[in-house]
């Protein structure tokens, strides 16, 4: 695992018998590692907003936030995808999370699924008005 920040030291804090003084050491400023905010504005972003802030156990979730940095892991993100499933009937591979790890790209990758599903279900009905439209006999012949 590689650390989200690195705080460089003149020299590190000892006690008095010389070994690390692991109290004294400084706090990372976390405000320095965060991007600016960026509000979820669809409804299907803010939806996939409120399952990472869910999850994660995070107050609020911007679209440039990253799953990993906020402290998500492969376990988490299998509940991520879980909830995804059951609440936006959307089937995401975890490979797809790990690759597009922040809300904004899992955001599309969430539209064009669902958007292929949608074309696929078009085209059934379609499919299902035409052949209603076809007699017994024409039917007999297409199965034949």
């Amino acid at each position: 695992m590689v650390p989200a920040q690195w705080l460089f030291l003149d020299q590190l804090p000892l006690t008095p018998n010389g070994k690390l003084d692991r109290k004294a050491l400084p706090q990372p400023d976390s405000t320095q590692a965060q991007t600016a905010h960026v509000a979820p504005v669809t409804e299907r972003e803010r939806q996939l907003a409120a399952i990472w802030a869910d999850v994660l156990k995070v107050e609020k979730v911007g679209m440039s936030d990253d799953f990993f940095d906020l402290g998500g892991h492969s376990l988490l993100a299998v509940q991520v995808l879980a909830r995804i499933r059951d609440q936006l009937q959307c089937e995401i591979a975890l490979r797809e999370l790990f690759e597009k790890s922040t809300l904004a790209d899992l955001c599309e990758v969430v539209e064009q699924k669902q958007g292929q599903a949608g074309s696929a279900q078009d085209e059934l009905t379609k499919s299902l008005e035409a052949l209603k439209r076809l007699s017994a006999e024409e039917i007999d012949n297409l199965i034949a």
